[in-house]
């Protein structure tokens, strides 16, 4: 639970409070470095591997401070947690070869500020992504030489969960100018990050319960069966005799598969695998396969309901299978999925799901289901394709 001790003073927007003595310029947004390093202060994060054990240790020593109910805590507003950031690319060429996925750190700020403990220094709470709902690309490049502002703020609480709204914009031409949009869902563990809520664990049901669980609508299941009489062979009348359509291609031949060993580099304050990393692989092995498929170089136009299943451990053998799952016009949906293999016992743990949406200038093949899992990828890609284009329209 949110601690009340946690919530009794909140930061500003710059420097007072949440950024103070050297942590901020006077006057000015903190950069990314002071973001992360006042991360590494507020949850007790060693900055070495080796001494991640007596971090935790000390961790567990906060668990006093949790609050019993959701009763004990004050109100907060929106203003408590509002956040401003800056990633100098323009004014700093230096920071261009160091360039890390920024988004982890800024969300996780945004969220720590909600419920920051002033007389502590100290956060009680293990703050993690439970669910990326959507980001939305509002200009097709990102320019490697222009400064980059994040904005953002708490927009939700639960229990133990906090929706977190993102902006990202980037100087150009004298202001700054939108680049994308982006809604995070963080839940609240204790300090160690070991415990399980009930909120994030209703989450991953609800997101596997529709195609998993229940039957495709009538109208899906007419689609499908359109599918299937569009690849039947006329001349033997058998169901057995499948014909690709001119200008298609098998789900089958749209695939591409990855592997990635977890080393401890990539992880993140709590020992884990820097969620920002496994978002940046499947993007990658997403954007290849949408590549290969178009003969082309697609552009992202929105990346949509990433649920974050279970952690990654540092030393994982980390999985990729990228699968072209759904095609419309100029566009293809592309899904990515992600497991660790244990080497020991061979066993497969599914950690996360990724849905990206391309754009390509130029015509591109129909994607086409064989089987009925097929269809249901197939089914699943259209709905997520159909909620990212209502959303930006």
């Amino acid at each position: 639970m949110f601690s009340p001790r946690a919530l009794k003073s909140a930061s500003s927007l710059m420097c007072r409070g949440f950024f103070t003595g050297q942590m901020c310029r006077q006057g000015k947004a903190p950069d990314m470095a002071e973001v992360r390093n006042r991360l590494r202060e507020i949850v007790g994060a060693s900055t070495n591997w080796k001494d991640h054990q007596q971090a935790l240790a000390e961790r567990a020593s906060l668990s006093q401070n949790l609050a019993k109910s959701q009763d004990e805590l004050p109100a907060k507003t929106m203003k408590d947690s509002a956040i401003e950031a800056h990633l100098p690319l323009g004014t700093q060429p230096a920071l261009r070869e160091k360039y890390l996925n920024y988004h982890n750190s800024v969300r996780l700020l945004i969220c720590y500020s909600h419920t920051w403990n002033e007389e502590l220094q100290r956060s009680p709470l293990s703050i993690v992504t439970a669910l990326v709902d959507q980001i939305d690309m509002r200009q097709n490049i990102i320019f490697p030489d222009c400064d980059i502002k994040f904005t953002g703020h708490v927009t939700w609480v639960g229990k133990t969960s906090i929706e977190a709204t993102m902006h990202m914009s980037q100087y150009q031409d004298g202001a700054y100018t939108d680049v994308l949009d982006a809604t995070f869902v963080m839940v609240a563990r204790d300090p160690e990050n070991k415990r399980y809520h009930i909120n994030k664990t209703r989450r991953v049901e609800l997101s596997t319960a529709s195609l998993l669980k229940v039957a495709p609508t009538a109208e899906e299941r007419t689609l499908v069966h359109s599918l299937f009489l569009n690849t039947l062979d006329t001349r033997t009348v058998s169901f057995r005799s499948r014909v690709l359509p001119p200008n298609s291609m098998w789900m089958e031949d749209a695939k591409m598969k990855g592997l990635e060993i977890c080393h401890p580099q990539e992880r993140n304050i709590f020992n884990r695998i820097f969620g920002g990393f496994l978002m940046r692989k499947a993007y990658e092995l997403g954007w290849a396969n949408a590549c290969a498929f178009a003969g082309g170089r697609p552009t992202l136009v929105a990346v949509d309901d990433i649920v974050f299943r279970k952690p990654v451990e540092i030393g994982s053998l980390l999985l990729l299978s990228s699968q072209v799952c759904y095609t419309e016009g100029i566009h293809i949906q592309v899904r990515v999925h992600t497991e660790v293999l244990d080497p020991l016992t061979r066993q497969h743990n599914t950690t996360n799901v990724f849905h990206f949406t391309f754009r390509v200038e130029k015509d591109i093949p129909a994607i086409v289901p064989q089987s009925y899992g097929e269809s249901m990828l197939y089914l699943d890609g259209k709905r997520h394709f159909d909620e990212t284009m209502r959303s930006q329209g």
